[in-house]
C-alpha cells in the first residue's frame, strides 16, 4: 500500500524531490498527499503524474488533513528542528534534509524528539545511500591498503553571485538572531565532509576528539566559500577542503590514505579508485540506494535504516565548530578576481589547494596559502 506524504519545501532543491517522489509513487510505494509551501505551487510546477496533491502553508493543519505517514522537509536550515518535530507528536515519519539542524542544540532537541515521539528519521545525505560506501568499508577492513591513516575530502566547485541571493537565508551565519551556518562544509559540500566520516566508520558525536577550522570567503557574504576543517577521531583525521570559488570546478571526492594504497570515491558518480602496491589501478561504479525509497522499506519492515540521526552526530559537532567559530575572514582582494561572463569570483590556485589538503590532510594554513589564517580549534 503506498504510504501518503507531504512535502515541504517544493521549490529550489525541493523540485527534484517532487520528480523522485513522482518516481516513487508510479511504482506504488508513496502517494503525495500535500505540499506546505507559503506560496502554493501553480499546476505547472507540479509534475504531470502527481495529480492534485492539498497545498497549505500550515505544515501541521496539513499533515493532519491529509493523513500523512510520511513528510519530506526541504526548508530553509533553521526551520528544520521545529517542522521535524510537528511531524513527529503527530506520528509522522521523516526525511530531513541536510544539514539537519544549524547547531548542535537544536539538532539534540530534533533527535532527542523524534525518538521520544516513536517515529523513524532519516537524515538526507544522499552519499550515504551509495553502494560504493559499505564496499569500501569492507575494503578497509580487509586490510586492501594496510593500516588506514585518514581520510581526505575535496570539493571544488563554483557558485554565481546569484547562488548567494536566491534565499533570504543564503550565505548567511545568522538571520534575525537565529542560526544559519549556510557555509561551503556544512551545506553544499557538506557530504564530503559526512561521507569522509562514514568511510572512516567514526559518524557518531562521541567519535570526535577535535576539530581545526579555517573559514574565508571571497564573495560578499557572512558565510564561508573557501574553508577547510581537520576532524580528529580515535582512527585518524578527516581533513576536507572546499571551495566555491574553483577555477575550473570538479567533481567532489574523499581519499582514503593507508600504509600500502588508497581509495579514492567520487561520491556523486558512485564511482571508486582502488589504487595499492603492487597492483594496477581498480576502478568500480556501485549502485545507490535511495533514502526516501529506503525510509518506505524500512517501515515495511524491509530494510535496515541507512541514516538515522545518531549517525549524523560527528558531522553536526563539525557544524557546531563552524557555527562558534569567527566569522569568516574576507579574503584580501589580491586573492580573488571577477568573471564577469560568469557573474562569480574565483580565487586563483584554490583548485591546487583543495587538491594538495585531501592528499596530505594538511589544512591551508599549512600548505602556504598567502591568504590563510591559523586554525581555530575546537576540542568538541
Amino acid at each position: 500500500m503506498s504510504l501518503p506524504l507531504v512535502l515541504a519545501g517544493a521549490r529550489g532543491h525541493g523540485r527534484w524531490h517532487l520528480e523522485n517522489i513522482r518516481r516513487l509513487q508510479q511504482r506504488g510505494l508513496v502517494r503525495l498527499a500535500g505540499i506546505c509551501e507559503l506560496t502554493p505551487l501553480a499546476a505547472h510546477e507540479i509534475p504531470d503524474g502527481l495529480g492534485t496533491p492539498e497545498q497549505s502553508a500550515d505544515f501541521g493543519a496539513l499533515l493532519e488533513a491529509t493523513g500523512a505517514r510520511i513528510a519530506v522537509i526541504c526548508t530553509p536550515i533553521p526551520t528544520h528542528t521545529d517542522l521535524a518535530l510537528q511531524a513527529a507528536r503527530r506520528g509522522v515519519h521523516l526525511l530531513l534534509e541536510k544539514p539537519p539542524a544549524p547547531s548542535y542544540a537544536e539538532f539534540r532537541r530534533m533527535a532527542e524528539g523524534v525518538a521520544e515521539a516513536g517515529v523513524v528519521c532519516q537524515i538526507g545525505f544522499q552519499s550515504l545511500g551509495s553502494h560504493a560506501v559499505p564496499a569500501i568499508r569492507r575494503l578497509l577492513a580487509e586490510g586492501a591498503i594496510g593500516e588506514v591513516i585518514g581520510v581526505g575530502g575535496a570539493g571544488a566547485w563554483a557558485r554565481d553571485e546569484a547562488y548567494f541571493r536566491r534565499a533570504p537565508w543564503a550565505g548567511r551565519r545568522r538571520l534575525g538572531g537565529v542560526d544559519v551556518v549556510d557555509g561551503v562544509l556544512t551545506n553544499p559540500l557538506a557530504h564530503a565532509v559526512a561521507t569522509g566520516l562514514a568511510l572512516l566508520g567514526t559518524t557518531r558525536a562521541e567519535d570526535v576528539t577535535g576539530i581545526e577550522t579555517e573559514l574565508l570567503r571571497a564573495h560578499d557574504i557572512e558565510s564561508d566559500d573557501t574553508s577547510c576543517v581537520r576532524v580528529r577521531t580515535p582512527r585518524g583525521p578527516v581533513t576536507v577542503a572546499a571551495t566555491l570559488c574553483a577555477e575550473e570546478p570538479g567533481e567532489p571526492y574523499v581519499l582514503v590514505h593507508g600504509g600500502s594504497g588508497r581509495i579514492t570515491f567520487w561520491y556523486k558518480q558512485d564511482r571508486v579508485l582502488l589504487q595499492r602496491a603492487g597492483r594496477g589501478p581498480q576502478e568500480t561504479e556501485y549502485g545507490r540506494t535511495d533514502l526516501l525509497e529506503n525510509l518506505v522499506r524500512h517501515l515495511h519492515g524491509d530494510a535496515e535504516l541507512l541514516v538515522p540521526p545518531e549517525s549524523t552526530g560527528a558531522f553536526m559537532r563539525v557544524v557546531e565548530a563552524v557555527r562558534t567559530a569567527p566569522d569568516p575572514a574576507p579574503l584580501p582582494e589580491h586573492a580573488w578576481r571577477e568573471l564577469p561572463a560568469e557573474g562569480r569570483r574565483v580565487v586563483p590556485g584554490v583548485d591546487g589547494l583543495v587538491a594538495a589538503a585531501a592528499d596530505t590532510l594538511a589544512l591551508y594554513s599549512e600548505l602556504g596559502a598567502s591568504w590563510a589564517l591559523p586554525s581555530e580549534v575546537s576540542t568538541r
